[in-house]
């Protein structure tokens, strides 16, 4: 029988106190997250002398997507890089290009396939409607923000940190449970969160990215599943996009009840657009279990005697 192996293996030959204090999932959680603080703190200072840090400037105010990109995103994408190559000692093979053409074009038709599911049944239900076309949308500004900070930033930090490690150690079930309830709870800070927006989040979202990534062991698929997703709920078919007012090239009015349309936090609130992907991560982890993939927490695989034990 195989056994399926994590990304990376502590090194036979590693003593006690280095697969405790250097190469445990914990200790290498805290390092991503003090790299990316030393990272973030570094380019907010440069950013103070570097006006280009922030794009375009227009009446007085940045531009929101240019900021996040460089405050958060590259901060974020050197941490990872730090971790993998300085501490694991590997190559990021989630950020290969072997297979990159296959796993953006699966993360963007997936996001395609929830969204559109979701709007058109509400369509259907007579809660979304569309009252007209062509509004002006900022259309490389939403690209950067929605698309690039929020893809990209969020998928290396829930997916590639917390995900991947937390199942190196715990096992699959457990990254699952732990890296949605985390990327739920991460939203609570939006504009018009709830309770139960962070814990529709964490469904609809944290199980299916969760999974996508557990099925392909590709950044790409996540990334652009998450720009996809986020993309087509706003720039593109007007609705809010975790809270966020929504500025879309199509002119839309939500009405019903706020279980239905998600009310001010927006769709990603709404009961159909959790049951509709919460659908599609069933069947994927239907897939995962009969592909034998399915990673069982660390002191099992010892006593197995699988490879990839820590």
């Amino acid at each position: 029988m195989t056994h399926p192996v994590p990304a990376f293996v502590t090194p036979p030959e590693a003593n006690a106190w280095a697969r405790w204090l250097w190469y445990s999932p914990l200790a290498r959680i805290v390092f991503f997250v003090l790299l990316f603080a030393l990272f973030s703190t570094l380019a907010a200072a440069l950013a103070g002398h570097v006006e280009w840090a922030f794009g375009p400037i227009r009446n007085g105010q940045s531009e929101p997507g240019f900021a996040s990109l460089m405050l958060r995103t590259v901060p974020g994408l050197l941490a990872y890089l730090v971790l993998v190559r300085g501490v694991e000692r590997r190559w990021p093979s989630e950020l290969g290009t072997r297979r990159l053409f296959r796993h953006v074009l699966l993360g963007l038709g997936l996001g395609a396939l929830v969204i559109g599911l979701s709007l058109g049944t509400l369509w259907l239900l007579g809660v979304y409607r569309a009252t007209g076309i062509g509004g002006h949308v900022d259309w490389l500004n939403a690209f950067v923000f929605y698309a690039l900070s929020a893809g990209v930033f969020e998928e290396i930090a829930f997916r590639g940190v917390l995900f991947r490690i937390v199942e190196e150690g715990l096992g699959t079930w457990a990254a699952l449970l732990t890296s949605a309830l985390a990327f739920g709870a991460a939203h609570l800070a939006n504009p018009n969160a709830t309770l139960w927006s962070a814990l529709a989040i964490a469904v609809e979202a944290g199980l299916l990215f969760g999974l996508v990534y557990h099925l392909t062991r590709s950044l790409w698929a996540t990334i652009s599943l998450h720009a996809s997703w986020n993309m087509l709920e706003g720039p593109v078919l007007g609705t809010s996009v975790s809270g966020l007012p929504a500025h879309g090239w199509v002119h839309t009015r939500m009405q019903g009840a706020n279980l239905l349309t998600g009310g001010p936090f927006g769709p990603e609130a709404s009961l159909v657009m959790m049951l509709v992907a919460l659908a599609i991560s069933v069947a994927l982890i239907v897939l995962a279990r009969r592909r034998g993939i399915w990673l069982a927490p660390s002191w099992t695989r010892r006593a197995r005697g699988a490879p990839g034990t820590i």
